[in-house]
């Protein structure tokens, strides 16, 4: 999540701090109400999908949710969290200081996941 954090940091620009709010839970009025919706959505999604209720569902769509919306977010919470686990599962080791993600953030922020050249321009990766 790190790198993705920093990426969305990036993004955010100036007003990142929206960002560290997310994560750490705090109130913020940087968001909208179908935000806060979808992302407790999204909280219960990464617990357990069987915690999503009928109100959370209807709490969204008052606030503006589609069906799309609704479903987007429950596909984005479900696949990171097995990733989370896939990554966890294999003891990766990642970066403990907060600092070497900015580069990382940067990198997502402008050029997502393509992987850059090789430096000789020889084509390969």
């Amino acid at each position: 999540m790190n790198s993705h954090a920093a990426a969305a940091r990036e993004l955010y620009n100036e007003h990142s701090e929206v960002v560290d709010c997310v994560i750490d839970n705090k109130e913020t009025d940087m968001l909208s109400d179908k935000m806060k919706a979808l992302l407790n959505i999204a909280g219960k999604v990464q617990q357990s999908g069987k915690d999503v209720t009928q109100k959370d569902i209807d709490q969204a769509k008052n606030n503006g949710a589609t069906d799309r919306d609704i479903h987007d977010t429950v596909l984005i919470a479900a696949t990171f969290s097995m990733f989370n686990r896939y990554v966890d599962g294999l003891a990766t080791l990642t970066p403990t200081d907060p600092k070497e993600y900015e580069p990382m953030g940067k990198r997502l922020a402008t050029m997502g996941y393509v992987v850059p050249k090789n430096p000789n321009n020889d084509g390969t990766h």
